[in-house]
């Protein structure tokens, strides 16, 4: 065909041929002449940056910003050739070493595209954001709204939906600037940190695309790793940070991820806790090993009551006391009675402190409008009014819990 048609146009075989080659490369861009962000940190900017950054890149006489609301936002880049993938001379047999492998850039700006506009200004390289995981977002700048940051984020085609977003206790800049032991490039830090704690069963998987997708809900609000920056330059896991649209709005301890992994039946299970019985009280250390959770829902007088039955296997680790023996059917089963006590009440808790925040991370509205989508057309419709609704339903939890396994001495 390719040559019959060579031969109505009277051109030769081989330059027909040859010619797609030839444009192959016509867009390429050299590895070298990009700058490769790798992480991103956003604070509240303080009076002497603003002071120090000068003119403001969308500042103009046509459109004007508020000064209070501007941002400065450090940046990490990588440094070609400085990230090894194995163990250096001057790192011993760890991966932390001496050469410095990325460079943080700090700008100011209105918004997160007018700081990177800025940014690309002072870099002789075309920013790219391919291998952006990490965004890292001080409290400050949540708690007064992140409308702006996800917009630029997801309308940009390059970032992606499987990097995580971090809200910081304190400034986030902090992280972009550690020096962790474990790891040469502090981003790949976060990362591991934070993909671990999913593999061990202490948080969620929660990319930023799935954060996406439950503040864009009706009947679902989004929530966030919220960590915090510690002396040794490691990072604490400490909680969740729950919001309402794009606001935060609290933020949960770290014993009530496991609570809130419960609810959800997120497997695997990861938390220990205390459970004290007897007289005098004897006190053991219980380990979670796995969930399950179910949702059902009753309309009662026009208001949906929800029903949430959740079970976890545990197993005994430790015992602080010689005052009974495990190998007794009636101490198993008081330890089994305690641990679903305890559960039951931090549920409870946990349910009521997003209801006052009107912020359901559980999802009770989506289940709502899933299974009794009637009531939902005729009493709620919109997110704001589940958002009001939210703050009055009941929800009543039912907790069941087995001991597995006591270990492999009895008393």
């Amino acid at each position: 065909m390719l040559s019959r048609w060579a031969k109505t146009i009277k051109l030769p075989l081989v330059i027909l041929t040859v010619f797609p080659l030839l444009s192959g490369c016509w867009d390429r861009l050299e590895l070298e002449e990009r700058a490769v962000v790798l992480g991103i940190s956003i604070d509240t900017a303080e009076p002497e940056e603003v002071q120090q950054e000068g003119a403001i890149t969308f500042h103009s006489d046509n459109v004007s910003f508020p000064k209070k609301d501007l941002i400065s936002v450090s940046v990490q880049i990588a440094i070609p050739g400085k990230i090894q993938l194995g163990p250096s001379e001057n790192s011993g047999s760890g991966k932390g070493g001496t050469v410095q492998s990325v460079w943080v850039v700090k700008v100011v700006g209105y918004t997160l595209d007018d700081a990177l506009v800025n940014l690309q200004q002072q870099i002789s390289g075309r920013l790219f954001y391919g291998h952006l995981r990490v965004i890292v977002v001080s409290e400050a700048v949540a708690r007064r709204g992140m409308e702006n940051i996800n917009d630029f984020l997801r309308r940009n085609s390059e970032v992606r939906r499987m990097a995580w977003m971090l809200i910081s206790r304190g400034r986030a800049e902090e992280l972009m600037k550690s020096k962790p032991q474990l790891e040469r490039v502090p981003t790949l830090y976060l990362i591991s940190t934070m993909d671990s704690a999913v593999r061990m069963g202490r948080f969620p998987q929660n990319y930023i695309g799935m954060f996406w997708s439950n503040m864009s809900k009706k009947g679902q609000e989004a929530f966030l790793p919220y960590v915090e920056m510690k002396k040794e330059q490691n990072i604490e896991l400490k909680g969740l940070a729950y919001f309402r649209n794009d606001k935060m709005v609290g933020a949960t301890r770290s014993l009530e991820m496991g609570t809130y992994m419960s609810l959800k039946g997120v497997n695997p299970a990861g938390y220990r806790g205390f459970v004290q019985i007897g007289n005098p009280p004897g006190t053991v250390t219980v380990y979670a090993t796995s969930r399950r959770a179910s949702v059902s829902v009753r309309i009662i007088d026009n208001v949906p009551h929800f029903q949430v039955n959740v079970f976890t296997e545990i197993n005994v680790e430790e015992k602080f006391s010689d005052t009974f023996a495990l190998n007794n059917s009636r101490v198993l089963e008081e330890i089994r009675k305690e641990n679903r006590r305890q559960l039951s009440e931090a549920a409870e808790r946990l349910i009521k402190e997003t209801q006052r925040a009107g912020s359901d991370i559980f999802g009770f509205g989506e289940y709502l409008r899933a299974k009794r989508p009637g009531f939902w057309d005729r009493r709620v419709k919109t997110k704001e009014r589940w958002q009001e609704m939210y703050k009055t339903v009941s929800v009543d939890v039912k907790v069941d819990s087995r001991v597995r396994r006591i270990g492999m001495k009895a008393k």
